[in-house]
């Protein structure tokens, strides 16, 4: 049977700026939004509060000490009302508490010739759930630390290409941290030449072959010899090295 559920949440937010000078500037935002992050939630549990709260607080700066230079930095703030969270063992989702996050984003952008540019994104983060006891308070699968960046060459003879990054660390699998989900660092290229309105390129995946794990789940299972389930990782193989060519046609 069709089902549907409809609710509203009012979500205040302040936004201010600050020009200091041409090199610099400097930002603050604070405001309430919703977090719900499977609509199975609304569906399967109706008395569940399926529009927890989220309060944010971000504070930051913008700064340009060279011209072909940008470099942002922003501490930031998370309050979530409720935390929806998926459980591998029974393929649901489930409200588990009020949880808080807080971190730091780093990112810069550089021009380093005409035709090269460089840029990076860094993540640190701090996840916990609250009410429940330290060293048991570990939120599953939430990043610690994550990154991307790359270079980028574009000449004016229509050749274009790329070689980025993207990593993401170590992360606890399970409450207590006593289960890690392993992190990965992936290297991709791309190479394209353009002309007229046709696109032709090559794609580079996992440039070194990396044996990493995509999806990771903290799940109990339990072989024929074993006397007792086990609980550990269960995983999703990651994308090997592979060569891809692509043809596109610009509208």
């Amino acid at each position: 049977d069709d089902k549907s559920v409809t609710d509203q949440i009012v979500s205040p937010k302040l936004n201010t700026y600050v020009r200091l000078s041409d090199k610099l500037q400097v930002f603050s935002s604070i405001g309430y939004g919703f977090h719900s992050n499977d609509t199975r939630v609304v569906i399967t549990q109706p008395d569940a509060e399926t529009l927890p709260r989220a309060l944010g607080i971000d504070i930051g700066t913008v700064w340009k000490p060279i011209p072909r230079l940008l470099l942002t930095g922003t501490v930031w703030h998370l309050d979530l009302e409720q935390e929806f969270v998926y459980v591998g063992d029974a393929a649901v989702v489930e409200p588990s508490g009020r949880t808080e996050r807080m971190g730091i984003e780093i990112s810069g952008r550089w021009q380093v010739l005409d035709w090269l540019y460089a840029d990076i994104d860094m993540n640190l983060t701090k996840a916990i759930a609250l009410h429940e006891p330290v060293n048991a308070n570990f939120i599953p699968l939430a990043p610690r630390f994550s990154s991307i960046g790359g270079l980028t060459v574009q000449t004016k003879n229509n050749w274009s290409g790329s070689i980025r990054y993207r990593t993401l660390g170590d992360r606890p699998a399970n409450e207590d941290n006593s289960v890690i989900a392993e992190g990965y660092t992936i290297i991709d290229a791309l190479v394209t030449y353009r002309i007229k309105r046709y696109e032709f390129g090559i794609n580079i995946d996992n440039v070194f072959d990396v044996r990493w794990r995509e999806a990771q789940f903290d799940t109990e299972s339990r072989l024929k010899d074993e006397p007792e389930p086990v609980s550990e990782i269960h995983f999703t193989p990651g994308t090997p090295f592979a060569i891809r060519a692509h043809v596109a046609y610009h509208f």
